[in-house]
């Protein structure tokens, strides 16, 4: 990664203690599971020699991956490898429609089912014509999702894919210490579960063909009933992929469909008791940002329950990975613009096909992380407590509105009663399920790689948004790359920087404008200012935002601290001081804010603590001083922003048992004040940092200030189409500051934190979801605190 001798000055200062021995350092091996949870999975499957194995492009075949050599070999190495892979009928599920159909919960399904539609209304005398339609609906429906895998066409398949990933891919690279730890994990005769993020419909293949690459057997996939199209739907069947409704009751006028439950439910214990690997989308959809979105963790449910069941000892959880140069689908504009999405079809697949054969879309990194135990999971959280956890409306209401009586102070103590950590307590097992979810998205988020896409994307939208000569281009590439690796983030190239830039300004393609200058016959790069170029720029663009979230947080808080300072006009001292404990109170409300764009912490840490953790950080990089003595000693003691005592957990609630033993330890860990360092370097890495969350924040702030007008009740999607046509005139009129805060996905992520920290409530009509404003903010003025504790954080 050495390539260029100048050292860098964008980003350098940031890290400049780590940077002697950055240059040689090995790349870091994401993906370890987490020591707090699953402990004794952490330890297994892994040794020192597994992060050196290095990389593999999975789709450069030839004749030396065969048995055979000679001219005949290298001319039919595609075939001869596809037909050497592992692969055979009895690797997968056997009578599975007949085990689920004759299994106890689903006849009792069927009866009940029955039941309701027999005139007699009793259980005793159910009319056996109705037992008999209703089991024909029941294998109708299995007929639809049950898959049938067919190892010939996975053969076949791997043989079209090879072809295919070659024409439009430069590489698709795996991590082979990663694959040693799943085929590791295979021998150990407990089903596997993949959970990938979902970035694009060419997620569904790359999987299975790595696996099959592999001589790993091909998961069962659950897919969204919308691909079920003809001929399409077959061929995903005998590849292992399953459909499933993507609201399990949406046949019923909003009542429970308990017959499609008990035989998906059933489906799912069948799979794990034969041990059967299964491949989850834990979002439900594909990422319309580049952001991980929020799990919907419906089916993990089902695996949870069903090892509880006793439908299999223990199952193996792997999160991966997957980062795409340029993904297939090449951007989700016209949705970002309000578009509805457009229904999946034959003729659209076709023509995407053919329209990917005529494209490069550079490189593909898959990351397995480290395989572990559901069982170790759900142990731990039986007997470590976890950290309190809040609601929005419980964490961020006290800093609105300090004056509000806590009428939800006693919101969440269910976890505190006796025998609550049961799975039969509804409320513990939703928590388990959601701590898993979040486990998982988090180690899949952090295991994705970053793009040379992504790195230039973000350079020109967050540094040189008003273009840039190539040379200066190049060189903050570079620092750039080595600023992503000294987080321990992985990155999805390697090679010359000029040459990685300019592969990926290409596969930018018309959201880059290049011109030629006179001066030195440079070339000067540009960002295209169209809304829908931006749009693209800004989706590549968030691929590297999760590497740098925690310090873009902390970034916008010292904004927003020093910013109250100078307003209520503090005599006496620099505006530049600031209390250490503000600030993470400060950033921890941010978290809570931006909660649904993306995870910045394990379930299992206090977001406190992970503030606390990045500001050390700063003080490390020479970006925050801790004051001297003397200027602490000067401070008022009016400096202390108002305290949310009994409002959240204690400043430094976050301590280990053995601290807590230490009778010196309070009085080491006193609240203390720090500087924000001048350098030009420090300044502008912190203005780079809270750049990248300006289009967040607009967005936000644009939608609480569109509150100020409304009138409701209203339809919830009536109301984002207008704030969505709102946000969008104020980026054509050049009223906001980032085009890309208009993206549909900020609309929706604003009115969904805005319900959850209750200044909507919703009720249901028929089908419709109604918002009108709470009591809490029907006061004007509360709706004007809240518009001005989101602008706080808005650097001008």
């Amino acid at each position: 990664m050495g390539e260029c001798n100048s050292r860098p000055t964008v980003f350098r200062s940031a890290t400049l203690k780590w940077k002697e021995t950055l240059l040689s350092r090995k790349r870091p091996f994401v993906g370890r599971c987490c020591y707090v949870c699953t402990p004794q999975s952490r330890d297994k499957l892994f040794n020192a020699s597994i992060p050196s194995l290095g990389l593999r492009n999975v789709i450069y075949i030839n004749e030396t991956h065969t048995r055979y050599r000679g001219w005949l070999a290298r001319r039919l190495c595609y075939v001869l490898f596809v037909q050497e892979r592992d692969v055979h009928k009895g690797m997968f599920a056997k009578n599975l429609t007949e085990n689920v159909l004759n299994s106890g919960r689903v006849q009792k399904a069927i009866v009940e089912e029955a039941t309701e539609t027999s005139t007699s209304g009793s259980f005793a005398q159910v009319d056996p014509k109705a037992i008999s339609k209703v089991k024909k609906k029941a294998r109708k429906i299995l007929q639809e999702m049950v898959a049938t895998v067919s190892p010939a066409l996975i053969r076949l398949t791997g043989w079209v894919l090879l072809k295919l990933f070659n024409s439009f891919f430069w590489n698709v690279q795996i991590h082979k210490g990663q694959l040693e730890m799943v085929k590791a994990a295979t021998e150990m005769n407990l089903p596997l579960i993949f959970l990938p993020v979902h970035k694009s419909h060419i997620d569904y293949l790359l999987l299975t063909f790595i696996l099959f690459c592999h001589n790993i057997k091909a998961p069962y996939i659950a897919a969204g009933n919308n691909l079920s199209i003809p001929i399409f739907s077959t061929l995903i069947r005998n590849l292992g992929g399953f459909f499933i409704r993507r609201k399990l009751d949406e046949n019923t006028n909003g009542r429970k469909d308990a017959l499609y439950r008990a035989l998906l439910y059933v489906h799912i214990e069948e799979l794990l008791r034969q041990q059967q690997f299964l491949e989850i989308f834990l979002e439900g959809t594909r990422s319309r940002s580049g952001k991980t979105s929020n799990a919907r963790a419906g089916l993990l449910s089902v695996v949870v329950d069903a090892l509880f069941a006793n439908a299999t000892p223990d199952v193996l959880i792997i999160p991966v990975g997957i980062s795409y140069d340029r993904i297939i689908e090449g951007h989700y504009n016209s949705e970002q613009l309000g578009k509805p999405k457009k229904n999946e079809s034959l003729w659209s697949i076709a023509r995407g096909v053919f329209r990917m054969l005529r494209k490069n879309y550079g490189c593909v990194r898959v990351d397995f992380a480290q395989p572990f135990s559901l069982k170790e999971f759900v142990d731990s959280q039986h007997q470590k407590p976890a950290p309190a956890s809040l609601s929005l409306e419980q964490a961020l209401l006290p800093a609105l509105l300090p004056s509000r009586p806590n009428d939800v102070e006693e919101e969440g103590t269910e976890a505190a009663l006796p025998n609550s950590r049961d799975i039969s307590n509804e409320h513990f097992r939703r928590q388990l399920i959601a701590n898993l979810a979040e486990h998982i998205l988090f180690t899949a988020n952090k295991s994705c790689a970053v793009m040379s896409t992504h790195i230039v994307a973000c350079l020109l939208l967050y540094r040189h948004r008003q273009g840039i000569d190539l040379s200066k281009l190049v060189e903050d590439f570079f620092s750039m790359k080595e600023e992503v690796l000294a987080r321990d983030f992985d990155l999805g190239f390697s090679g010359n920087s000029e040459d990685v830039v300019m592969h990926a300004i290409h596969l930018l393609g018309n959201c880059v404008t290049i011109t030629n200058t006179s001066r030195n016959n440079e070339f000067f790069i540009t960002p295209s200012t169209t809304i829908p170029a931006v749009f693209e720029l800004n989706f590549y663009s968030n691929g590297v935002l999760h590497v740098f979230i925690n310090e873009a947080i902390i970034a916008c808080s010292l904004h927003a601290v020093q910013s109250k300072r100078l307003r209520n006009g503090i005599n006496g001292t620099s505006p530049n001081m600031i209390s250490q404990e503000q600030l993470i109170r400060k950033a921890a409300s941010l978290c809570y804010l931006l909660s649904n764009e993306g995870p910045v912490s394990l379930p299992c840490q206090m977001l406190y603590q992970v503030c606390h953790e990045v500001v050390e950080r700063f003080i490390q990089y020479g970006i925050l001083l801790v004051a001297e003595q003397d200027d602490q000693e000067d401070l008022s003691p009016s400096l202390t922003e108002q305290q949310w005592d009994k409002k959240l957990p204690e400043p430094l609630s976050w301590r280990s048992d053995e601290e807590d033993e230490d009778s010196d330890f309070g009085e080491e860990q006193r609240d203390c004040y720090l500087k924000v360092s001048q350098s030009q370097e420090h300044q502008q890495y912190i203005t780079f940092l809270q750049r990248l969350l300006g289009p967040l924040l607009e967005a936000y702030s644009s939608a609480a200030a569109f509150i100020h007008s409304f009138s409701g009740p209203v339809s919830e999607r009536e109301y984002l189409q207008k704030l969505h046509k709102y946000l969008i005139s104020r980026t054509e009129k050049n009223v906001a500051m980032y085009a890309e805060s208009a993206t549909y996905c900020l609309v929706k992520n604003a009115v969904k934190v805005f319900k959850d920290m209750g200044v909507f409530k919703e009720t249901r009509q028929r089908r419709e979801t109604i918002l009108e404003l709470s009591s809490t903010f029907l006061p004007q003025h509360n709706r004007q605190k809240l518009l001005e504790f989101i602008l706080s954080f808005v650097v001008l």
